[in-house]
């Protein structure tokens, strides 16, 4: 390791807001607190948020993670299975319940927002469009809230262009929750400017914790040589950042999960960094990725602060009687 004199000196702009939400950290808790009130295994639908160090790390503790309900044995129905918090169709506990399982749904209640926006147009005589990307967990997730065909996606302005609705007065809109703001402006714009009836939900779809990322994002970009995000690659809100730090002018973004991912030898001269996470990724690898520079340059860290985020979302009533010990705490909140 090089000494500290040797070391070439690099800023490392460090947005807050960054990682964790509140669905997020909802999500993680009930399944902490699942495994501790009814003992392993707890099955989780789906990767309970897209990272894989805390799917590993609840696998440490017990959970095991499926694609389908008929994967748990038929000796393992009493154990619970907690629902993603992306959310799920109304097939899943429709299943659940035929097959005399006990489930937890840990849906982030933003992604249940948008849920009840999207019922609530149908019961209002209109056909759904959701903005939001093809085979995403949660888009599969609202879409089956309704019936097949009263719902359609579209994912850029050229589907808006390709669009005939039966009845352009009768449409209303949502919306992912983990869309680029940017985008999804431009293609609300479409949909106003070619379907002047459409209604918009009752409220914004885009939740809090991707604005507040993105904002944070904006606002340490320009002049970064690098900009690096922490995130999965199948994490939606994540691949966003990256994309808002090359729109906001870093030289250059990436996105990775761990420190080990970080191209060393591609990176040419660096003096500004940019750094956040995505709202599954856990504070433990942000300060992985810290150190890691540490260790090649000698390192100051200028905070960003651009939000503060107060949100809390409680656990079910079924779980509110266990309690989490230090270390279960920091696990949750990313720290270990």
């Amino acid at each position: 390791m090089l000494n500290t004199l040797q070391k070439p000196p690099l800023t490392i702009r460090l947005c807050q807001p960054r990682g964790f939400c509140a669905g997020v950290d909802r999500a993680i808790q009930i399944v902490v607190l699942a495994l501790k009130k009814y003992g392993a295994p707890v099955y989780v639908r789906h990767e309970i948020v897209h990272n894989r160090y805390v799917v590993e790390g609840l696998q440490r503790k017990g959970a095991v993670f499926i694609e389908e309900l008929d994967e748990i044995p038929a000796e393992h129905r009493h154990c619970p299975v907690v629902f993603s918090a992306h959310g799920v169709p109304k097939s899943v506990p429709a299943d659940a319940q035929a097959r005399s399982l006990f489930y937890l749904d840990a849906t982030c209640p933003l992604v249940s927002k948008v849920h009840k926006q999207a019922m609530r147009h149908q019961r209002l005589g209109r056909h759904v469009l959701l903005i939001g990307h093809a085979g995403h967990p949660e888009v599969i997730g609202t879409m089956g809230q309704l019936p097949g065909g009263a719902v359609t996606l579209i994912e850029t302005e050229a589907d808006v262009a390709a669009f005939e609705p039966n009845d352009a007065s009768a449409l209303g809109f949502v919306t992912q929750t983990t869309l680029s703001v940017e985008d999804t402006a431009g293609i609300v714009r479409a949909l106003e400017t070619k379907f002047p009836e459409i209604k918009a939900p009752a409220a914004e779809s885009i939740c809090y914790a991707t604005t507040n990322r993105q904002d944070a994002v904006k606002a340490t970009a320009s002049g970064a040589d690098l900009f690096l995000v922490v995130g999965a690659p199948n994490s939606s809100n994540s691949r966003r950042l990256v994309e808002v730090a090359e729109r906001a002018g870093a030289k250059m973004s990436l996105l990775v999960q761990r420190a080990a991912e970080i191209p060393w030898d591609d990176l040419g001269d660096l003096s500004t960094l940019g750094l956040s996470a995505g709202a599954s990724a856990p504070e433990v690898i942000v300060d992985e990725i810290i150190d890691a520079f540490r260790h090649r340059y000698h390192v100051t860290v200028d905070l960003a602060v651009t939000a503060t985020e107060t949100a809390d979302f409680p656990v079910m009533r079924d779980l509110r009687d266990v309690e989490l010990t230090a270390a279960d705490m920091a696990f949750v909140n990313g720290a270990g």
